[in-house]
């Protein structure tokens, strides 16, 4: 069975999206995480993961309904593309720690960071 969170907040200042299920279950989302994870040809590549660096301070500034399915994340560094499903969104929420883990011991694997100046200082030597 799909569930839908009962109510979803977005915190612009603290780049956070709430999920609520219920009264007792409730998700806190960094923006980062969901723009290294966005379902988006993008990212996911075709059928090999794009791996996404630099996005540290990345934030949503839009949150919009698409029909009865999913969500339009619009994140300030452009990204709009992608479309999280109500089951990708609880996935995420639910895995929120390991695929995190996940991500930083890949960025480590590849000599990534998450600081976009880092990436440019980089580049520069």
């Amino acid at each position: 069975m799909i569930r839908i969170p009962s109510s979803i907040q977005l915190h612009k200042a603290s780049k956070i999206l709430t999920l609520e299920y219920g009264t007792e279950e409730q998700y806190h989302l960094p923006a980062e995480f969901l723009r290294v994870h966005s379902p988006s040809a993008q990212v996911q590549g075709h059928g090999k993961p794009i791996l996404q660096f630099g996005k540290l301070g990345v934030g949503l500034i839009k949150v919009e309904p698409a029909g009865q399915y999913a969500l339009k994340l619009t994140f300030d560094d452009g990204h709009d593309s992608g479309l999280f499903t109500w089951e990708y969104l609880e996935q995420l929420a639910q895995r929120q720690a390991q695929l995190w883990e996940d991500y930083l011991a890949e960025l480590k694997a590849a000599g990534k960071s998450r600081d976009p100046c880092e990436q440019v200082v980089r580049l520069m030597l």
